[in-house]
C-alpha cells in the first residue's frame, strides 16, 4: 500500500464521525431499537444529480488549490471547502461531457432501450481526502430515504473518476470493498495496473508504462542523451520516474539529476531545484507532474529569468490550460510532450452553450463558471463583490478553457468511459437465462444488479466509437495512443497546443513513434532541435572513454591507436585493421600497408655503386697484377694466391647485389650462401698466403725445411679444404631449413617488410662463426710473422687487414640484430662491402703503389732487404 493511500484510509478512520459510513449507520441502528433506517451524520451534496434506472457516479477536480494543507496527523483536520479553491473551467467541461453522454444514451433507442442512466457528480477539489469524502457520500445516497446501503445492493453501479492517480488510489481502495468498478479518465500511474491491489480499476487513458516508453523513444530519436527529471512527490511521479529510468537503461540517455517538487511546495524548495537546473549542462527536462504543482513552481521560475530549457511534459501537464497564458510562453514555449489522443464529440459545443446561470439558477458551479469566464456574477451584488451580469452572455471561442472542443483529449476519455459502462450494461441486460456467465449459468437480475456483475461485462466490453476501438486488457488498461503535442505561440501571444505526431502502442517495436520535426517550434522560439549532451560527440577516428564515477553519457574522446579505426560517430571501441592493412592518418579507414624492402632507391643505388666500384677496383688490380705478373713483387707474393684472392673479392663485391631488390625464394638462398662461400674462399686464400709467408721466412733458419710441405699443391689443398667446410655447412643449411622470403609485420606494424628469413638461425651463425674462425686464425698467424725481416713483409698488411675485417664483423652483429626492417639487409651489405674494401686496400694497395708509382723498388733485392747501400 502506498503511503498516500495508507494515510488517506487512516484519515478516513479518524474522521468517520464527520464523514459517514454504512457500518456506523448499522451500529446506530443496533444501538437504538426504535431506529428503522440508516441515519446520515453529515451530508456532502453532489453538484449534479439525475435519477435513472441505473445510477453511475462521477468525480471531477472542478476546484483546485495552489496550497495544500499540512496534514501531519497531530490534530483533527478541518473540512475542505471546495468553493474556497480556484475554479477550473476545463474540468467543469469534463463533468458536462459526462452529463451529455448520459443524455445521448438515454435518447438512444438502440443502446439500453427502455432503461435510463442516472448520475451523481461530485467535486473532489483535486485532493485525495475530498475525493474520499465524495465517494463515501456517493455510496450513501443523497438522503436516508433513498439510501440502499443498509439493506440492498449499491445504488451506484460504477464510478467515472478520479483524475489524479493519488485520488484514484484512495477511491479505488474504498470501492473495491464493495466490488464497484471505476473507470478513470486521467489516472495513468503504472501502479494502478496491479490487479491484486486494484481489482476493480479500469481506465481509458494509457498506463504510464506506455508513456515512459514513448518519452524514452522521443529522447533517443532526438539524440537528447543528457536530461534532467522533475517529478511530483506522489505515486504518479514516483512510478513514472521509475519507469522512465527502467526504459533508459538500455539506451544512451542518462539522467543528469532527479528533483522532486513536494506536495507542500515552498519557494525555498523551488529555488533549490532551480539552482540545480541552472548549474546543470542538461538543457532538456522531463516533467512528471500536473499543473497543480507546476503552477507555483513556474511562478518562482519566471522570477529567476531562467531560459533555454526544453521541457518534455507528460500527459498530466502537456494539455494544461492553466499554463497557456502568454506570460508563460518565454519560459515554456516549445514544450513537447505526449497528450491523450484527441477525439471529436459533435454535439459537445452546442451542449456547453446550454449551460448558463439562467437555466441553472441554483447551481453554484455554473455561477462560478460565469465568474471565471466573464469576471462578473449573476448573483445579486449583496452576495458577491463582482460586477453583476445577466447570466445569458454568449460563450465565445476566446473562452477556450471551457469551450475548446477541437481537441478534447480528457473530455473524450470521459465520453468513452460513460459509453463503456453503457455498452457493458446493455450486454448484461441482454443475457438469456441459462446462458449467463455467473453461477449455474445465471444472469443478473435487471432490478437488482450488483456492481461486480457489471464488472464482468466491463472486462469483456468491445465497441467502436468514432474511428476508435474501445476495450480493456486483463489489467484494465486501454489501447495506448498518444498525440505528440508542441506548445507554440498563438496569434494573441498565448500558448497553443499543436499536434506534431503520434505514438501508436499497437505498432511493432521501433515503429510506434511518428513525429513531424519540421512542424515543431523548440524552446527559445528556435526551429532547430536543441542539443542536450554531457559530452560532445566523438568524431570518427576516436572512441568514447567513460569518465570514472560518472554516467556513461559523460565521456572523453580518445584517438584510436595506430592500426585501429572508427568510421562512426560516438564509437565505443576502435576496430583493428586486417593484417595487411593499417589505419590512415585520421584513423577513419584501413589502407593497405606500405610494402618495404631494399630497393634501388637512394640507399640501394649507393650500395649498388659501391658494389660495382669495388668489383671494378678489384678487376683493375687484377689487371695490373696480370700485366706485371713477371715482376718481383708479384712473384714474391705468390701470384696464384693473389689471383685467387682477387677473384674471391670480386665475387664478394658482386654478391651484395643479391641483397638489393624484392626477396625471392632463389635470391634468399643465394645471398647468404654466396656471401659465406666467397668470403670463406677469400679468407682461405689469405690463410694460405699467411702460412706461406710464415713458412718462407722460417725456412731461412738452419734445420728448417718447412717449404716442402707448403708447395703449390698443398696450398690448393688447404684452400679447397677450408672452403669445402663452408660449402658443407651451407649445403646442410639449404637442405634442412633454407632461407626463404617472409613478410615481417611485427617490427613496424604500419608496414610490411619483405625480407629473407634465415630459416635456421643456428646455420646462419655457424656460417658467420666459421668465417670469423678463419679470420682469427689468419690474424694470429700474421701477427706472429709481423717482425720477420724484409722491406716488404706482407704479414703486417695481412694483420692489419684481418684487424679491419674482424672489427667490421664484430660491429656488424649488434647492428644487424638491432637494425629495423629493410635496413637489416643494408647493414649486411655494408659490412660485406666494408670488409671487402678493407681486404682489397690493405692487401693490394701497397703492392699496386710500388708497381705503378715506385717501380725502382719492384726488385727482389729491395724486397728481401739486400739492396746495396
Amino acid at each position: 500500500m502506498t503511503s498516500l493511500a495508507l494515510f488517506s484510509l487512516l484519515y478516513f478512520a479518524v474522521s468517520v464521525l464527520t464523514l459517514t459510513d454504512s457500518s456506523l449507520s448499522s451500529i446506530t441502528t443496533a444501538a437504538s431499537p426504535a431506529a428503522s433506517k440508516c441515519t446520515l451524520l453529515n451530508r456532502f451534496q453532489p453538484d449534479f444529480v439525475v435519477q435513472g434506472n441505473y445510477v453511475i457516479g462521477g468525480i471531477f477536480p472542478i476546484h483546485f488549490s495552489l496550497k495544500l494543507r499540512d496534514l501531519n496527523g497531530t490534530y483533527r483536520p478541518p473540512p475542505i471547502n471546495c468553493n474556497a479553491h480556484k475554479f477550473n473551467p476545463r474540468v467543469f467541461r469534463w463533468a458536462q461531457t459526462m452529463r451529455l453522454a448520459v443524455e445521448e444514451i438515454n435518447q438512444n433507442p438502440v443502446l439500453l432501450p427502455n432503461h435510463t442512466l442516472g448520475y451523481r457528480i461530485f467535486d473532489s477539489c483535486a485532493h485525495p481526502l475530498t475525493g474520499q469524502r465524495a465517494v463515501l457520500s456517493m455510496l450513501n445516497g443523497v438522503s436516508e430515504g433513498n439510501s440502499s446501503m443498509c439493506t440492498n445492493a449499491s445504488s451506484i453501479l460504477a464510478v467515472i473518476g478520479a483524475s489524479g492517480s493519488a485520488e484514484s488510489i484512495v477511491v479505488s481502495r474504498i470501492l473495491q470493498t464493495f466490488r464497484i468498478p471505476m473507470i478513470s479518465y486521467a489516472s495513468s500511474c503504472a501502479c494502478l495496473s496491479d490487479r491484486q491491489k486494484y481489482p476493480t480499476f479500469f481506465r481509458v487513458i494509457p498506463s504510464d508504462d506506455y508513456q515512459v516508453k514513448a518519452i524514452a523513444q522521443l529522447l533517443v530519436h532526438l539524440n537528447w542523451t543528457w536530461v534532467g527529471l522533475l517529478r511530483g512527490d506522489h505515486d504518479y511521479g514516483r512510478f513514472a520516474a521509475k519507469g522512465l529510468l527502467r526504459e533508459l537503461q538500455d539506451t544512451k540517455v542518462c539522467v543528469a539529476y532527479q528533483e522532486i517538487i513536494p506536495l507542500l511546495y515552498t519557494r525555498q524548495m523551488g529555488l533549490r531545484i532551480m539552482k540545480v537546473m541552472r548549474s546543470s549542462t542538461a538543457k532538456v527536462v522531463v516533467v512528471f507532474l500536473g499543473d497543480l504543482l507546476m503552477t507555483p513552481f513556474m511562478r518562482d521560475y519566471m522570477t529567476q529569468n531562467i531560459t533555454g530549457i526544453q521541457w518534455v511534459a507528460s500527459e498530466a501537464l502537456v494539455m494544461s490550460s492553466v499554463l497557456s497564458g502568454k506570460e508563460y510562453y518565454p519560459y515554456m514555449g516549445g514544450t513537447i510532450g505526449f497528450g491523450i489522443r484527441k477525439g471529436h464529440i459533435p454535439t459537445l459545443g452546442d451542449f456547453l452553450q446550454t449551460v448558463n446561470p439562467k437555466r441553472y439558477p441554483d447551481n453554484v458551479l455554473v455561477h462560478e463558471l460565469w465568474e471565471s469566464l466573464y469576471g462578473c456574477s449573476p448573483l445579486p451584488s449583496s452576495v458577491t463583490q463582482m460586477p453583476p451580469c445577466s447570466g445569458q452572455e454568449s460563450l465565445l471561442e476566446q473562452h477556450s478553457a471551457y469551450m475548446n472542443t477541437s481537441s478534447p483529449s480528457i473530455t473524450y476519455n470521459v465520453y468513452k468511459a460513460v459509453y463503456a459502462i453503457a455498452h457493458s450494461l446493455h450486454k448484461l441486460l441482454l443475457c438469456q437465462p441459462g446462458r449467463g456467465p455467473f453461477q449455474n449459468n445465471s444472469c443478473a437480475q435487471s432490478n437488482n444488479i450488483h456492481p461486480w456483475q457489471l464488472q464482468h461485462y466491463l472486462q469483456e466490453v468491445n465497441f467502436q466509437i468514432g474511428d476508435e476501438e474501445v476495450d480493456f486488457d486483463a489489467k484494465g488498461d486501454s489501447v495506448p495512443y498518444y498525440d505528440i503535442i508542441n506548445w507554440q505561440r498563438g496569434k494573441e501571444g498565448n500558448i497553443e497546443f499543436v499536434n506534431v505526431g503520434l505514438f501508436n502502442g499497437t505498432k511493432a517495436v521501433g515503429e510506434e513513434l511518428l513525429i513531424q520535426e519540421d512542424r515543431i517550434m523548440w524552446a527559445g522560439h528556435q526551429s532547430e532541435v536543441p542539443v542536450s549532451v554531457c559530452s560532445a560527440s566523438c568524431l570518427p577516428g576516436s572512441r568514447k572513454a567513460v569518465r570514472r564515477g560518472e554516467p556513461i553519457c559523460c565521456f572523453d574522446c580518445v584517438p584510436c591507436d595506430s592500426g585501429k579505426i572508427s568510421n562512426q560517430t560516438n564509437s565505443v571501441d576502435c576496430a583493428t585493421c586486417p593484417e595487411d592493412f593499417w589505419s590512415n592518418k585520421d584513423r577513419t579507414a584501413c589502407i593497405s600497408k606500405k610494402v618495404e624492402y631494399l630497393t634501388f632507391d637512394s640507399l640501394g643505388i649507393a650500395l649498388t655503386v659501391m658494389s660495382v666500384v669495388g668489383a671494378c677496383f678489384t678487376l683493375a688490380v687484377c689487371g695490373v697484377f696480370f700485366c706485371y705478373r713477371h715482376t718481383a713483387i708479384v712473384r714474391v707474393n705468390n701470384s696464384e694466391l693473389s689471383f685467387f684472392i682477387l677473384f674471391a673479392l670480386t665475387l664478394c663485391f658482386l654478391c651484395c647485389l643479391l641483397f638489393i631488390g624484392k626477396p625471392t625464394y632463389w635470391s634468399c638462398m643465394l645471398r647468404h650462401t654466396a656471401f659465406s662461400i666467397t668470403f670463406s674462399l677469400c679468407i682461405s686464400c689469405i690463410l694460405g698466403k699467411t702460412l706461406v709467408v710464415l713458412a718462407a721466412f722460417t725456412a731461412t733458419r738452419p734445420g728448417h725445411n718447412i717449404m716442402k710441405w707448403l708447395g703449390p699443391k698443398q696450398q690448393r689443398t688447404i684452400i679447397s679444404s677450408c672452403t669445402l667446410v663452408q660449402v658443407v655447412i651451407c649445403a646442410a643449411w639449404l637442405i634442412d631449413s633454407p632461407p626463404f622470403p617472409s613478410r615481417n609485420t611485427q617490427y613496424e606494424h604500419s608496414k610490411i617488410i619483405l625480407e629473407c628469413s634465415v630459416g635456421s638461425s643456428l646455420a646462419f651463425w655457424c656460417v658467420l662463426g666459421y668465417i670469423g674462425l678463419q679470420a682469427c686464425l689468419c690474424f694470429v698467424l700474421a701477427f706472429l710473422a709481423r717482425k720477420l725481416p724484409g722491406n716488404f713483409n706482407e704479414a703486417k698488411f695481412i694483420t692489419f687487414s684481418m684487424l679491419i675485417f674482424c672489427a667490421v664483423w664484430l660491429a656488424f652483429i649488434p647492428a644487424y640484430i638491432s637494425s629495423p626492417g629493410n635496413y637489416t639487409d643494408a647493414v649486411e651489405s655494408f659490412a660485406i662491402l666494408t670488409s671487402s674494401f678493407g681486404l682489397l686496400f690493405c692487401l693490394f694497395a701497397p703492392k699496386s703503389y710500388i708497381i705503378l708509382l715506385k717501380p725502382e723498388k719492384n726488385t727482389k733485392q729491395h724486397l728481401m732487404g739486400k739492396e746495396k747501400k
